[in-house]
C-alpha cells in the first residue's frame, strides 16, 4: 500500500473575527456576501460575527441607502490576554502593510 504524503491542517493563525475586520478595514463598504467571499465563510457566518463586533464596540455600521458603510474603532485592545497590549490599528497596521510600512504580500506558491 502506497503512503500519501500527509495534508497540511486547514488551521490559521488569525480567527474568522479577525479575517472579517480586517477586510472590512480594506473595503469598508464591502457587503456580507464579498465578505464571505473573502474569507472563506458563510453569510450567515459573516453576519454572526459582525453582529459580536457591534456589540463589543470595535465596529459600528451606518446605512448609506441600501448598502452599509462600516467604521472600525481602532483604537480598542485586542480581546485575548496574550495580545491584550496590543490595538485593533496595529493588528490592521501589521496585516496591511508588514513591518516595512509597505504593503506586503506573501509570495505565491
Amino acid at each position: 500500500m502506497a503512503k500519501t504524503s500527509p495534508q497540511p491542517a486547514a488551521w490559521t493563525f488569525l480567527t474568522n473575527h479577525a479575517h472579517v475586520l480586517l477586510s472590512i478595514a480594506a473595503a469598508p463598504e464591502s457587503r456580507m456576501r464579498d465578505l464571505a467571499t473573502t474569507v472563506g465563510i458563510t453569510e450567515r457566518a459573516v453576519q454572526r460575527i459582525i453582529d459580536d463586533l457591534v456589540v463589543a464596540g470595535y465596529l459600528s455600521v451606518e446605512r448609506e441607502g441600501r448598502r452599509n458603510r462600516y467604521q472600525i474603532n481602532r483604537k480598542l485592545p485586542l480581546r485575548h490576554p496574550v495580545e491584550a497590549h496590543c490595538l485593533v490599528d496595529g493588528l490592521i497596521h501589521f496585516v496591511r502593510k508588514g513591518s516595512t510600512g509597505q504593503v506586503s504580500h506573501a509570495p505565491s506558491h
